[in-house]
């Protein structure tokens, strides 16, 4: 049977067949659906970079990735049978399977904050809020401490999350300077000539994604000092406690009593465990700059998803408890050890100049890309060197710093071998002198 309608001509109704062609066509033309604003300014820098590559491997060659910065990958680095443990018998008591408070359970924050407080910056449970990984923590910084129009200084170059979830708000982002020949150290004075009257957070990583640098206790006091004078309305850190065996790790809190912090950090790379998606946000605020206003609104923000995994959660005391030392000495060792491999054998390459990490899993090699006359920048280097050798760095336009590229130094140690010799061979056949390098060379 034919489905009919009435309408209305000049006044009088008139029954008809309706064509199904134009009923779909209508039916299109009044769904005024669309993307929201916050989802348009949402841009992730790294996946834009990464997908507009050319990535055809070397088929004669194996794939070798430096470039995700993840220490799951490869297999070679478990987490410890203690953190296993924990979460198993999380598992069978059955206790965790309910839905737990959007900032977590009580027990949980309360073994957090136990294993982070310090003397000069102790720690409660209210002190501590659980997120779904540390990037869910970061996010819930932002959102609390910044409106639309206000501005964030954030490490140049530095992890590209923090640019991602700011535009997204209308928050403008202010890069500051880290300078690579003093180990990435922050260029003090341009970071202070950034601060103004919307200037809503400081944001230090240390240690550094994707620099591996760790900042001393005096160059972190250096940085507080410029915070105190220019009175932004609060600063977060992020951490993730990783530092080479021979190198001392300072958190920012002890430091300074007068400038707030929310230190940001999660199981992710200490443990190994990125996947389990376990971060916290530790409030350090002794002289109460934030009151009960800040608080408040990370409680509510927190209340938007619901919290961290709840298994997770009731795996932490055990965790932090159980952990042997020798695990963390021995993660630490192995990634400064491939570090070392890493320094060592891309030092000696013309045109590149690495820069040796402190901690974290990542080093950071510049490109002389005058030698390299071919490539247009170190996007076109890195895609290059996918191509011809199998091999992938991230380029550091990523990190928006040019002519670098990021080597993550998590993979077995033959791997980084080989990856190094292929990135010499590349260099090798593309290399160009300079006309000042054959001066040098003929004098």
């Amino acid at each position: 049977m034919d489905k009919s309608h009435v309408i209305q001509m000049n006044g009088v109704s008139v029954r008809g067949v309706l064509d199904p062609a134009k009923l779909k066509s209508r039916r299109q033309r009044s769904w005024g659906v669309r993307a929201s604003e916050m989802s348009k300014n949402t841009l992730n820098p790294i996946r834009a970079i990464v997908d507009g590559m050319k990535l055809t491997p070397n088929p004669d060659k194996p794939m070798i990735s430096l470039s995700i910065g993840d220490p799951t990958v490869f297999g070679n680095m478990p987490t410890d049978d203690k953190v296993l443990q924990a979460m198993k018998e999380a598992i069978d008591s059955q206790k965790y399977n309910g839905y737990a408070p959007s900032v977590g359970y009580q027990k949980s924050r309360e073994a957090v904050a136990n294993f982070y407080s310090r003397p000069g910056a102790p720690l409660e449970a209210k002190d501590v809020i659980l997120t779904s990984g540390c990037s869910q923590a970061i996010e819930l910084c932002i959102n609390v401490l910044c409106n639309p129009g206000d501005n964030i200084l954030v490490p140049c170059p530095g992890f590209s999350l923090y640019k991602t979830l700011a535009v997204s708000l209308g928050v403008q982002v202010k890069l500051y300077n880290l300078l690579p020949e003093k180990s990435w150290e922050v260029d003090l004075q341009h970071l202070e000539s950034l601060i103004d009257s919307r200037t809503a957070c400081l944001i230090v990583t240390n240690p550094s994604n994707p620099c591996g640098s760790v900042y001393s206790k005096e160059h972190l006091q250096n940085i507080i000092s410029g915070a105190v004078s220019l009175r932004p309305s609060g600063a977060f850190t992020v951490t993730t406690d990783s530092v080479f065996p021979d190198c001392s790790f300072h958190p920012m809190a002890p430091l300074s009593s007068d400038v707030p912090i929310l230190s940001c950090g999660g199981l992710a790379k200490r443990w190994l465990v990125p996947g389990w998606r376990m971060g916290w946000i530790l409030i350090h605020d002794r002289n109460n700059v934030f009151g009960s206003e800040i608080r408040e609104g990370l409680v509510k923000l927190s209340q938007r998803i619901l919290g961290a995994c709840t298994i997770v959660q009731g795996a932490l005391e055990s965790i932090f408890n159980n952990t042997p030392h020798e695990f963390y000495q021995s993660t630490v060792s192995f990634i400064k050890a491939n570090s070392e491999i890493c320094y060592s054998a891309l030092s000696t390459v013309p045109g590149l100049t690495p820069v040796m990490p402190s901690g974290a899993m990542y080093l950071m090699v510049g490109i002389d890309m005058d030698n390299f006359p071919e490539f247009q920048n170190d996007v076109d280097f890195t895609e290059r060197l996918v191509t011809e050798q199998s091999v992938f760095c991230l380029p550091a336009t990523a990190f928006e710093y040019p002519d670098f590229f990021r080597v993550v130094v998590t993979v077995p140690e033959d791997m980084m071998m080989e990856a190094c010799a292929r990135i010499r061979e590349f260099c090798a056949r593309h290399y160009r002198p300079c006309s000042t390098d054959s001066n040098e060379i003929d004098q």
